[in-house]
């Protein structure tokens, strides 16, 4: 059962006034990003096999993913009635698709695949406190405020198992360090630049994994403050077993906030100069 639905969202108060054009195009990449969570459950279902009681929880991740797609969709498409997402969404399957057929877990261990999803939760927390924060339009702020509080609880819940299992499988510090900073690293992949391409493209442009990820980073590095980048810095530490106020802590949360800054200023030169002001 989800923690909420959309009925409880008061659609009707939607202040278009209100609506940031940057923000938009975020919202639209995530809702197709947030949408195809399907794929990430039937992948995390065939790692976790002999464990039914994980898959029953991962069914339930799966459905509040789908349902955060949807309201994003549905506020999007208020928004900008021109906005066809049916149409954007096959345009960004058909370039992007999460490799399900792994009967092992692409990180190496089921542990492994654990702090993962830990890291993809902390950002996506992180990302829409700071999109709720952002925001002055109400009802996307409401929605944003619902999705960051689900994805919180995903974060709680792949890190009790991580817990769990850490008896069965004992990562050292070192090796969940790096699992974790392979893992933001990986924001940099395509998906996030398929999504904004298919997302916001016009018809005639052509795919660029540089311009439309830089554009899409950018647009989104912009609405982090430091309070967020503290806030990833101390889930992030605890998927990695580090203490939060120790030196690694404090310097990670300091390289996370730079790499947020970077992403906000040098991205944006990159992708204007390769004209894509339009995006």
């Amino acid at each position: 059962m989800s923690r909420w639905t959309l009925s409880e969202i008061a659609w009707d108060q939607l202040e278009p006034a209100k609506i940031d054009p940057d923000m938009l195009a975020v919202i639209k990449t995530a809702a197709l990003v947030e949408y195809n969570s399907h794929d990430y459950g039937h992948y995390l279902n065939t790692i976790f096999k002999e464990d039914q009681e994980f898959q029953s929880k991962v069914n339930v991740w799966v459905k509040e993913e789908r349902q955060h797609g949807q309201a994003l969709e549905k506020w999007a498409m208020l928004a900008d009635p021109e906005f066809d997402f049916e149409k954007r969404f096959q345009t960004f399957t058909d370039m992007f698709s999460l490799k399900t057929g792994c009967e092992d877990s692409i990180r190496g261990s089921q542990n492994g695949e654990l702090i993962a999803r830990c890291i993809v939760e902390t950002g996506t927390s992180s990302y829409y406190t700071a999109l709720a924060d952002a925001c002055e339009e109400p009802v996307l702020k409401l929605i944003c405020q619902k999705i960051a509080a689900d994805e919180f609880c995903h974060f709680k819940l792949f890190y009790k198992y991580l817990q769990q299992r850490a008896e069965k499988e004992d990562l050292s510090r070192f090796r969940r360090i790096c699992l974790a900073l392979g893992r933001i690293k990986e924001t940099d992949d395509d998906e996030l630049a398929m999504a904004f391409y298919a997302a916001n493209a016009s018809p005639c442009e052509t795919y660029s994994r540089k311009i439309h990820g830089g554009a899409s980073l950018k647009r989104a590095s912009r609405y982090y403050k430091r309070k967020h980048t503290q806030r990833a810095a101390y889930m992030t530490a605890k998927a990695s077993a580090v203490a939060p106020q120790s030196f690694v802590g404090a310097l990670r949360e300091r390289l996370i906030y730079a790499y947020v800054r970077w992403n906000a200023v040098a991205k944006a030169d990159l992708s204007l100069s390769r004209g894509t002001r339009s995006l």
